[in-house]
Order: C-alpha cells, then structure tokens, then sequence
C-alpha cells in the first residue's frame, strides 16, 4: 500500500489478515530472504509438528516501510549497468 497516513496504516494491518506487505514501496519485502512470504489460511498452511506447527497455525506479519529520501534510481528500470551496484544494495538488505 502508498499511504503516509500513519493511522491508516496501522489500521489496515491491524484489521486485515494477510502473509506480508509493503508500504511506500514493491520490492524490498519480496527482495529480503529473512521476511515471511505467504498467504493466511488454505495459503499459508505448511509443515506440522514442534515449531513448524507452531509457525503454520501462527500468522506472521512482514511489514516494510520507505522512509529514505531522496529514492535511489537503482531500484527503477533500465536496469542496464546497474546490476552490480543492485546486487551490492541486495546483499546489504539481506
């Protein structure tokens, strides 16, 4: 979601039921290995037994939010040289 209503933010992931999200951005939620990615429910379902019990009958959030600015224009297309410097930015999220 886009939003800089701070209220409304905590409102939606306070009320609604979902695996992750992104807000004021599309990519780092995706792009961070250590963050949960999935759905809730029939979607989010998985292993059973100790804690992959535990963690499929639990809902967890992974929230990202842009707070940087100026935005940096590695993250935007063409992407030509810049896969160097986007690996560099990736490993360092990661």
């Amino acid at each position: 979601m886009f939003s800089n209503n701070i209220k409304f933010v905590k409102k939606i992931i306070k009320n609604h039921s979902f695996g992750g999200g992104c807000i004021n951005d599309t990519m780092v939620h995706f792009a961070n290995h250590r963050l949960p990615f999935g759905g809730v429910g029939h979607s989010g379902t998985g292993d059973y037994h100790g804690k992959h019990s535990f963690d499929a009958f639990s809902t967890r959030k992974g929230v990202t939010r842009r707070f940087a600015k100026p935005d940096i224009s590695v993250r935007y297309a063409p992407y030509t040289n810049k896969i160097s410097l986007l690996r560099f930015f990736l490993r360092w999220f990661s």
